[in-house]
């Protein structure tokens, strides 16, 4: 799922965020998020940044953000 929406606390998500269950030969009952700017899933943490949860900004504490 691409989202450039917003996210249940009003902020911006991350418009390289996607949730997938599987990218190559990785396969996952449940969905992931995944960065599509290093074409990777990313931790947890990862993901907060993406959702900017907690007062995090993807586009200031994310050093892939585009």
């Amino acid at each position: 799922m691409t989202d450039d929406t917003d996210d249940a606390d009003g902020g911006d998500t991350c418009r390289h965020l996607e949730y997938r269950t599987e990218a190559g030969e990785r396969a996952f009952e449940t969905a992931r998020a995944y960065c599509t700017v290093v074409d990777a899933f990313v931790q947890p943490m990862r993901a907060d940044v993406c959702n900017a949860r907690y007062g995090l900004d993807p586009e200031r504490d994310c050093e892939w953000y585009e």
